[in-house]
C-alpha cells in the first residue's frame, strides 16, 4: 500500500470502545500548506473542517463506511476511529485520492461550495 499521508494509523488504545480497533489521525495544526489551501477556498482548515469534508466524501462515495467509523473533532488533530483493518483500507481508498497531495486537495476544494459546510 502507498503512504497514507497526511494520515497516520495506529491501534486504538485500550480505553476506546471495543468496537473500534484503529485510530486514523492527522496533525492538522502541523500541515500549514493544507490549512492555507482550505482558507484560500473559504473553508476553516481546522480538524472540524477536515471531519466535515471527509464525512461528505465518504457519504458520497462509500456511505456504508460511515457505520464503521467514529469521527472526533479536535483543535489541531483530525481523529477517526475505525472498526477494523477493512474499514481503514476503505477509508484510505476513499479519502486519499482527495487528500494525499496538495494538487488533489486543491481540485476537490475548488469544486466544493463553502456555503454547504459549517467549518
Amino acid at each position: 500500500m502507498s503512504s497514507p499521508f497526511p494520515f497516520q494509523i495506529t491501534a486504538a488504545p485500550a480505553p476506546v470502545s471495543p468496537e473500534y480497533q484503529f485510530v486514523i489521525f492527522a496533525d492538522v495544526g502541523g500541515l500549514e500548506d493544507y490549512y492555507a489551501l482550505f482558507q484560500h477556498f473559504g473553508f476553516g482548515g481546522t480538524a472540524a473542517s477536515w471531519v466535515e469534508h471527509i464525512e461528505t466524501i465518504i457519504e458520497e462515495h462509500q456511505p456504508g463506511l460511515l457505520d464503521e467509523m467514529e469521527f472526533v473533532e479536535g483543535d489541531h488533530t483530525f481523529v477517526a476511529y475505525a472498526s477494523g483493518q477493512v474499514a481503514v483500507d476503505q477509508f484510505l481508498a476513499c479519502v486519499l485520492p482527495f487528500f494525499d497531495t496538495l494538487p488533489h486537495l486543491q481540485k476537490y476544494l475548488s469544486q466544493a461550495d463553502p456555503d454547504d459546510f459549517f467549518a
